[in-house]
C-alpha cells in the first residue's frame, strides 16, 4: 500500500455518527486518500455536484434519510463510483437489497481498520480497471464514429480506404488540414495484415532537411555534432508496419530521392553509417497541399509522386458534408462532458443552427476544439451559440477579403482559422508569418 500521499483514489464518507466520520477520514487519509465527508445525504448530494469521487462508503443509517433511496439516487447522478454500504450485524439483509440496488460491497459495524483500508484498495483498482477500459471503449468509438459519415462523398473515400487496406499499395490521402487523414491512415492500418505491427508516424514540416534524414533513417555514434548515441531512425522502427508520412508535401526537395530509393527498394543508409539495410515498411503518406502543382514548380519530385500515390484518397472539407457537423457536434460534447464532469447535455436549437451555418475552415479539428471548449464554459445543461464563440456573421463563418467587414474582423478571422487548422502554436506563428509572442497577444486580444 503506498503511503505519504501517493495514493490518489478520491474518497466520499457519508455517516452522520460524527466519530465514525472522524475515524474513518484519518484512517483513509493516512492512506493518501483524498477524502471528504457528509453527514446527511443532502450534504452528500451537495458534494457529488461539485466533486468527482471514485469511492463511496454509505452508512444505510442516515438519521431520517433512508441509505436504500439514498443509494439509488447516486446511482443516477454518479453511476461511475464505486459504492460500499456500511451497516450494522442487525441489518446484512438490508445490505444484500443494497448489493441488488448496485452496491459494490458491504462492510458491517463494527470494522477495523485493515478492513477498511483493504475495501478501499480493492473498489479503487477495480474503479481504475474499469476507467481503463472505458478509455479504450472510448478511443476505439471515437476513431470509429469520426470516420462514419451520413456524407456519400466521405462514405465512398472510406469504402475505398477499406478496400485497399489489405493491400500492400501505397496511399496518398488530401485534404484540407483537419479533415481527418491521420484517422484515415490509422483506419488503413488496423485493416491491413500489418495492424499487429508497428504505425509510426514522422511529421514532415517540424525538421530540417539533416533533422529529417537522422529522424527518417537513423545515425550511427558520432555522425554529427550532438550525435552521442545511435538510433534506429523511424523506418527501422515501422518495420513490417506501416510508415505514415504526415504533410508530405513539406517533404524537403534534397532528402526526397533518399526516400524514393527507400520507397523503390525497401533499402536505406542510416546517417555516418555506410551498412545498406532494408525495412518492409507500408507506406501511407497525407497532405494538404497541391503536389502536382508543386511537381510543376520543382518543389517535388514528380517520380516520388507516383510511388506514393498509387491509391489517392481526397477528403471532402466539413463544410461539403454538411450532414455530418450535428452528429459530430453531438458525439464531441458527450465525451469532453463525461471527460470534465461538466453539467451541458445538448445544444440549443441557436446553437445548433450556428453550427451548421458556420464554415469551419478548420474542419473537424476545429470543429472538435469548439465543442471541447464549449463543453468547459457552459454553465447550465444547454450550450448556446455564446459558448461556442463562432462568428456567423460573414460569409457562412469563413471571412473573405472584399466583404464588408472591418479589417480588425478580417484578421481575427483569419488567425482563428490558422489556429483551427495548425497543431501548434508554433506551426500558426510560422504560418502566420509573426513569432509566437505576437501570436499569444493576438489570441487574448480577440478572445481565441
Amino acid at each position: 500500500m503506498q503511503t505519504n500521499g501517493e495514493n490518489s483514489g478520491r474518497i466520499l464518507l457519508v455517516d452522520d455518527e460524527a466519530a465514525i466520520l472522524r475515524t474513518f477520514r484519518y484512517c483513509l487519509e493516512d492512506e493518501g486518500y483524498q477524502v471528504a465527508t457528509a453527514s446527511s445525504a443532502a450534504q452528500a448530494e451537495a458534494l457529488l455536484q461539485r466533486q468527482v469521487f471514485d469511492l463511496c462508503f454509505l452508512d444505510l443509517r442516515l438519521g431520517e434519510d433512508n441509505g436504500l433511496e439514498v443509494l439509488e439516487r447516486m446511482r443516477i447522478q454518479v453511476p461511475w463510483m464505486r459504492v460500499v454500504v456500511v451497516t450494522a450485524h442487525s441489518e446484512v439483509d438490508t445490505a444484500v437489497d443494497a448489493m441488488q440496488a448496485g452496491a459494490a460491497d458491504y462492510l458491517v459495524k463494527p470494522c477495523s481498520p485493515d478492513q477498511l483500508r483493504l475495501a478501499a484498495t480493492q473498489q479503487l483498482e477495480v474503479r481504475r480497471l474499469e476507467a481503463r477500459l472505458e478509455a479504450l471503449e472510448g478511443e476505439a468509438r471515437r476513431n470509429q464514429g469520426e470516420l462514419d459519415s451520413d456524407s456519400p462523398v466521405l462514405k465512398a473515400v472510406l469504402e475505398t480506404a477499406r478496400q485497399v487496406a489489405d493491400t500492400d499499395a501505397n496511399v496518398l490521402i488530401l485534404g484540407e488540414s483537419g479533415t481527418g487523414k491521420g484517422e484515415v491512415s490509422r483506419l488503413i492500418h488496423s485493416r491491413s495484415r500489418r495492424a499487429k505491427k508497428p504505425f509510426v508516424t514522422i511529421n514532415c514540416p517540424s525538421l530540417t532537411a539533416e533533422l529529417m534524414e537522422s529522424e527518417l533513417f537513423g545515425h550511427a555514434r558520432g555522425s554529427f555534432t550532438g550525435a552521442s548515441e545511435s538510433t534506429q531512425g523511424r523506418v527501422s522502427q515501422a518495420d513490417g508496419g506501416t510508415l505514415f508520412l504526415d504533410e508530405i508535401g513539406d517533404f524537403p526537395l534534397p532528402l526526397q530521392s533518399k526516400l524514393l530509393r527507400f520507397i523503390q527498394d525497401k533499402e536505406y543508409e542510416r546517417v555516418g553509417d555506410p551498412v545498406t539495410r532494408r525495412a518492409d515498411v507500408r507506406i501511407l503518406a497525407a497532405t494538404n497541399l497541391d503536389l502536382t502543382e508543386m511537381v510543376r514548380a520543382g518543389t517535388f519530385r514528380e517520380d516520388l509522386l507516383y510511388r506514393l500515390n498509387v491509391i489517392t484518397l481526397t477528403l471532402p472539407p466539413l463544410r461539403e458534408r454538411s450532414e455530418d457537423i450535428l452528429p459530430l457536434a453531438e458525439g464531441f460534447l458527450a465525451r469532453f462532458v463525461k471527460d470534465y464532469a461538466r453539467p451541458a447535455r445538448a445544444f440549443s436549437d441557436a446553437a445548433r443552427t450556428a453550427l451548421q451555418q458556420y464554415g469551419w475552415p478548420g474542419n473537424v479539428r476545429e470543429l472538435r476544439n469548439v465543442i471541447e471548449r464549449a463543453s468547459i464554459i457552459c454553465p447550465g445543461d444547454r450550450v448556446e451559440p455564446t459558448h461556442l464563440g463562432l462568428n456567423t456573421s460573414v460569409d457562412g463563418g469563413v471571412a473573405r477579403v472584399g466583404a464588408e467587414m472591418t479589417l480588425e474582423d478580417l484578421e481575427r478571422a483569419h488567425i482563428s482559422a490558422v489556429l483551427a487548422s495548425s497543431s501548434t502554436l508554433e506551426q500558426a506563428a510560422q504560418t502566420l508569418g509573426i513569432d509566437v509572442s505576437t501570436l499569444y497577444r493576438k489570441r487574448k486580444q480577440y478572445g481565441l
